[in-house]
């Protein structure tokens, strides 16, 4: 048996009692700060947050850390290149080398950033599979940049109407600069603690419990069936879900508030099926509905999203947390 006079931690329960993030900003800007400096404020923020001393957290993690601990930092930072994402390294397989071959067998490849275009083409196949429109995806930019007028956080915090989403910069095919997610720098952190801590700090009445999580990989049909939909991550996004739905005995209804990763506004709605929050086929119709801002069903990306908030890699699953 063990020592330890904690539980086992197969067994506890975790909770989020602190969040921190900086003003994620456009890469190159003249505010633009080292790794530092932005890790030092997200991690203090979050320690503020949680009203909790550095000295009382046992471990700190970047990245995905599996450890026994009562008190967990989780920071995530990054400074980008300006523009778009490219290839860094020509001497080495590109991690998403199945990716772009499907993608180059099914529809070529054009002289455009290829992540625009795979996320192009997985929104152009839902179009010629369930008859979505380009309003549709429009839509999506529209809402997320107007939630993100109330966040000091976001990149960008800019409202614009459906017509100036539509006749922003083309980025690829139907794809506008305001329906894709700018490159960023910022950080983000959280505090994760368990139960025993939260009663040895007084938290409970601000600790935010972690019913559900699952992590997913790219699954055989991702590629077999030849489709841009799944190649892009439906199926491993849906088994996601599914398995948190299960786990934590709740179901889509059970909902009021969604942060995903909207990449890109077709992402975002391809999502909302995998999600489970409308059958396949039928994203459209939520949005249409208006099931996805404040007085619908659900209030999705009231950040403003990755499309206003920014995407700075290592900071972003933090800061949909935060």
């Amino acid at each position: 048996m063990s020592s330890s006079p904690w539980e086992p931690a197969t067994l506890r329960r975790v909770f989020v009692v602190g969040v921190g993030m900086t003003k994620f900003v456009k890469p190159g800007a003249e505010n633009s700060r080292d790794y530092p400096d932005l890790a030092e404020e997200a991690g203090k923020k979050a320690l503020a947050d949680a009203q909790i001393p550095y000295s009382a957290v046992d471990q700190a993690c970047v990245g995905y850390v599996f450890g026994v601990a009562e008190c967990v930092l989780a920071l995530g930072f990054e400074k980008m290149s300006k523009g778009s994402l490219g290839i860094k390294f020509s001497d080495r397989t590109i991690p998403t080398d199945k990716h772009v071959d499907l993608l180059i067998n099914k529809y070529g490849l054009s002289a455009h950033p290829v992540a625009p275009q795979m996320f192009g083409y997985a929104g152009k196949e839902h179009m010629e599979k369930y008859g979505t429109k380009i309003e549709h995806f429009a839509k999506i930019g529209w809402k997320n940049h107007k939630h993100s007028v109330n966040n000091p956080y976001s990149q960008f915090q800019d409202e614009y109407s459906l017509d100036e989403v539509m006749a922003s910069k083309e980025v690829f095919d139907f794809l506008t600069i305001l329906q894709c997610c700018p490159t960023s720098d910022g950080a983000a952190a959280a505090i994760l603690a368990s139960e025993a801590f939260l009663q040895k700090y007084g938290l409970q009445s601000k600790a935010v419990e972690i019913l559900a999580q699952e992590m997913m990989t790219d699954l055989p049909s991702s590629f077999e069936e030849k489709s841009i939909i799944k190649m892009v991550g439906f199926d491993m996004s849906k088994e996601a879900a599914r398995k948190c739905y299960e786990k934590s005995g709740l179901t889509p209804n059970d909902i009021d508030v969604i942060e995903l990763h909207d990449c890109f506004s077709t992402n975002e709605l391809l999502t909302y099926e995998a999600l489970g929050l409308c059958p396949e086929g039928q994203g459209a119709t939520l949005v249409d509905r208006g099931d996805n801002t404040y007085g619908g069903k659900w209030v999705i990306n009231p950040s403003g999203g990755l499309i206003s908030k920014g995407h700075p890699l290592g900071a972003t699953g933090g800061h949909s947390c935060s």
